[in-house]
């Protein structure tokens, strides 16, 4: 690292700016995300919270050329995508600079491929010979606590914890700069949940750019530098991770901590969570 305390520093691998969404058409149109702006730096993790329906997945989605934007910028790696047509997707996505893990792993694990060629698959798109694909392989397999006997296995024969970590490592053979990751560890047990959460600190000490995207505060508060709070497809709380748990001001936000009991030191009663929700309604 260079002590020049005038050097540069690098820019955001993600930038959204006044990015809005709209499903269906005429009347039966609805605005999914209205004007949401958030960064994602390299080694930072962003955490965006809200329950169903608030338009995390969609953000997500729109952040990977999944959903098309009605208005609004979004910038991946310094190039503006958001106009990007499917034949540039797909040399982005080929290039691995942006990687995403799914809540379900058997949804990005091919299930009549092996493990070693689900992870191989994405470097040989991207050029790899396929002795450096299995190198490669082999060597982010340890990053994710997996061992090599469960390369020739198909998905259905490894645990859920397995299964995930396997995505994971598929997310990360490309070295990517930025990773997107949807509800990761929700459908896991709480030893599995630890082992993704300490793989994505381990991440994020390397310069990885983190978008986890949950419903559940908890889990991300432990890993995230920061949050941003989407409700009904707006974002009406963004800051450090600390000042979001302990300091909370927006009516939403103490809602969801009063559904994280692990962040707080004594419960949050029922007359409370009403107040909020009475707020919400006004």
């Amino acid at each position: 690292m260079s002590g020049d305390p005038t050097a540069e520093s690098p820019g955001p691998v993600l930038t959204i700016k006044d990015l809005q969404v709209h499903y269906g058409l005429r009347r039966r149109r609805h605005r999914a995300l209205r004007g949401v702006s958030l960064s994602v730096a390299p080694g930072e993790t962003v955490g965006v919270i809200g329950e169903t329906g608030s338009g995390k997945s969609t953000l997500a989605r729109a952040a990977l050329g999944l959903v098309r934007p009605s208005a609004g910028s979004i910038v991946v790696d310094g190039e503006e995508v958001s106009s990007f047509g499917t034949r540039q997707w797909r040399a982005l996505r080929r290039k691995g600079v942006l990687q995403y893990v799914f809540q379900d792993p058997l949804r990005s694990l091919d299930p009549d491929l092996t493990i070693e060629a689900s992870l191989a698959e994405p470097l040989l798109l991207a050029g790899a010979t396929r002795e450096e694909a299995a190198a490669r392989v082999r060597a982010f397999l340890t990053r994710v606590r997996l061992t090599e006997d469960l390369l020739d296995r198909l998905p259905s024969e490894l645990s859920g914890g397995q299964r995930q970590r396997a995505a994971v490592a598929r997310a990360l053979v490309t070295e990517p700069r930025l990773v997107i990751l949807d509800e990761p560890v929700s459908a896991l047990d709480s030893a599995n949940r630890v082992h993704i959460l300490d793989i994505l600190k381990e991440l994020r000490a390397d310069g990885v750019a983190l978008l986890f995207i949950s419903h559940d505060l908890g889990s991300v508060a432990g890993v995230a530098d920061r949050i941003a709070v989407l409700y009904r497809g707006e974002l009406v709380e963004a800051g450090a991770a600390r000042d979001v748990v302990n300091a909370p001001r927006h009516a939403y936000t103490r809602l969801l901590l009063s559904s994280a009991p692990t962040l707080h030191s004594a419960p949050v009663g029922r007359a409370e969570r009403e107040a909020l929700r009475a707020l919400l309604r006004t």
